[in-house]
């Protein structure tokens, strides 16, 4: 959600489960007041808050630290999501969120779980070797702090590269759990346009696959087949390790909500 989403979070509470992690995004165009405020609203109404920390909008160390102090504040700094950002350049002394961990902040704010970024497919602007560098560096910087680590990927239309991506991650010796980014249900044509901003793979055959037609763009979609099908994969994948779900609510939380549930009720 964003600082602007509570009306919506309060519309859907009750039907999501109490102790679910919402994530609060760092946009640039909200301010302290706005984040702050969305955090406390998620952990008043039950759930468990995980703010973005935006390395590249940080101006200042102060500033991160005038963050994590209200959060604490507010009983919402124990899970947080330390994230590059997208400024091309920073703002500030944290070009990426690997500065944010190693200055050594967070836990003195109460900080015991860092949720950081997984790339499936890629980045449209990072090479995957300091993908792949700055996720090691992210895990062993964490574990040396003492702190819970969860990766947190980016969304995809498509389970294979999601399997092979998390093969590597376990290759690598991370056991850290693993949340894959499913999108929620919405507008084809919305869904589209958050793949094209991200450089997520969009192409016929790839949205054949998940369930909707680049020749239909005025429908909707849900996510039923990407999730089914990633289940069976991981059912058969003994070194997958442990791997859930993080819904980008591209439609809405009430709609994101209202599909979960009726996705679990089908099949219990």
């Amino acid at each position: 959600m964003t600082g602007k989403d509570v009306p919506g979070l309060e519309e859907a509470r009750n039907a999501i489960p109490a102790g679910t992690k919402i994530n609060v995004t760092f946009l640039g165009n909200e301010d302290l007041e706005m984040r702050i405020s969305a955090a406390k609203a998620v952990r008043e109404m039950g759930f468990i808050p995980v703010p973005h920390i935006s390395a590249r909008r940080l101006s200042s160390q102060s500033q991160l630290e005038d963050f994590l102090g209200r959060l604490h504040d507010v009983g919402a700094s124990e899970h947080v999501f330390a994230v590059g950002g997208d400024p091309a350049e920073p703002e500030g002394p944290y070009p990426d969120s690997l500065s944010v961990i190693r200055s050594g902040l967070l836990s003195q704010y109460g900080v015991r779980e860092v949720s950081i970024a997984g790339y499936p497919e890629g980045h449209p602007d990072i090479d995957d070797d300091v993908l792949w560098r700055h996720l090691d560096d992210k895990s062993a910087a964490l574990k040396e702090q003492g702190l819970q680590a969860v990766i947190l990927t980016q969304f995809g239309f498509d389970t294979e590269p999601v399997m092979t991506w998390i093969k590597n991650v376990r290759a690598r010796g991370i056991d850290t759990q693993i949340r894959v980014g499913t999108p929620g249900p919405a507008g084809v044509k919305r869904l589209l346009g958050f793949a094209r901003r991200f450089g997520i793979g969009a192409n016929a055959m790839i949205v054949k696959k998940y369930g909707f037609s680049l020749t239909n763009l005025m429908g909707t979609a849900g996510p039923d087949t990407f999730v089914s099908d990633l289940a069976n994969l991981l059912s058969q994948e003994p070194t997958a390790g442990e791997v859930s779900l993080h819904f980008y609510t591209f439609g809405g939380l009430k709609a994101t909500a209202d599909w979960a549930n009726e996705y679990t009720t089908d099949r219990s």
